[in-house]
């Protein structure tokens, strides 16, 4: 990448014959003279569906963001699983505190590599939006259920488009660079295989996708130390020794080889640390995720949700809501499942399968 750190973007008090401009176009022309020529910039996005006036004071990119954090989706993540379903312990990760590691290690590669921050922390906010109660159990079962299929990147991208509501209407109206790094965020397993190409519209949205996988490899060998799945002693301990024993070690070495792998445009992370980092992807995947005690766990959350989902097809009127828009009942029921929190499930499930007690 392109080195721009000796320049300096244009002070907020500029003025151009005696007339003070508007802050975005300063943020504009700031982001221009210091980012690299391979950074997506906001005053160059390919827009919004339907056309808006710009914000006095904040981009694009920043609108974005904004609208993504003050949408119900995104407090609902607190209470989603990450991999240990409805833990009771303060500390496990839920799919709110991934996406706020996402974002942390996303936003650090691009500051250092000169790109859009502003882009990168709306993609990673925005990524999971989507995604199921009981994590990746919910998106197997809807996908299996579901004959057109089910994946967590599409849901995310119609909660933004669709499901949210703002004043103007039905959807939050994002730029197309952020719709495509919400879509894409899934393709970070490429770059970690070293495939060459680009996996998504900006190098923003590619960061993004790897930084998804560094943040969950990193924090779900965390989540299963602290539940006494594992030890540190059963990883790849060739992986270990290279990346370090902690976990702000590891991250700091993938993170530091991601940065420093990544030239002329093309996002990638340098060796050897690439071969560790997906070492201990495959040993999650292989040992981990499938093991007994979690899979136990995953069952049940399927369960319930595959019931509630056949429920709510034969008595919608318990849930679902009458729609303007003439949605099928099917892909309304979806909407429903998919989006609510491990805790919702759990109600909805004991208030429709369990018998009542009755009182004396």
């Amino acid at each position: 990448m392109k080195d721009l750190s000796v320049h300096s973007g244009p002070p907020l008090e500029d003025h151009q014959g005696g007339r003070t401009p508007c802050i975005r176009s300063l943020l504009e022309k700031r982001e221009k003279s210091l980012l690299s020529p391979y950074a997506a910039l906001a005053a160059e996005s390919k827009g919004r569906a339907q056309p808006e006036p710009e914000h006095e004071y904040r981009t694009a990119f920043q609108r974005d963001r904004d609208r993504i954090i003050h949408t119900k989706a995104f407090r609902r993540l607190k209470r989603k699983t990450q991999v240990f379903l409805a833990p009771a312990g303060d500390h496990f990760r839920t799919r709110l505190t991934h996406t706020l590691e996402v974002s942390q290690i996303a936003r650090t590669v691009a500051r250092a590599l000169f790109l859009n921050e502003d882009l990168t922390e709306a993609i990673a906010l925005g990524h999971d939006l989507g995604h199921t109660p009981f994590g990746h159990a919910g998106e197997a079962v809807l996908n299996e259920i579901r004959p057109e299929g089910f994946h967590h990147a599409e849901q995310s991208l119609r909660v933004v488009d669709f499901l949210e509501h703002t004043p103007r209407g039905r959807g939050l109206n994002l730029t197309f660079e952020v719709r495509d790094g919400i879509r894409n965020h899934s393709r970070g397993k490429a770059i970690l295989q070293g495939a060459e190409g680009h996996f998504a519209a900006t190098r923003e949205g590619e960061i993004v996708s790897v930084c998804d996988a560094i943040a969950y490899i990193n924090h779900d060998i965390d989540d299963a130390v602290r539940a006494r799945i594992i030890t540190i002693e059963d990883l790849p301990q060739s992986a270990i020794r290279l990346l370090g024993n902690t976990q702000g070690e590891r991250i700091n070495s993938m993170v530091t080889a991601l940065i420093q792998g990544s030239r002329d445009g093309v996002i990638s992370i340098a060796e050897p640390v690439r071969s560790a980092t997906w070492e201990l992807r495959a040993y999650l995947y292989a040992k981990l995720y499938p093991c007994e005690a979690i899979m136990r766990e995953i069952n049940k959350g399927k369960k319930i949700l595959r019931e509630l989902y056949y429920f709510l097809l034969e008595n919608p009127d318990q849930e679902i809501q009458e729609d303007s828009t003439q949605e099928p009942l099917e892909r309304r029921v979806v909407d429903f499942t998919a989006g609510m929190t491990d805790q919702y499930a759990l109600s909805l499930y004991r208030r429709y399968f369990f018998p009542v007690s009755w009182p004396e």
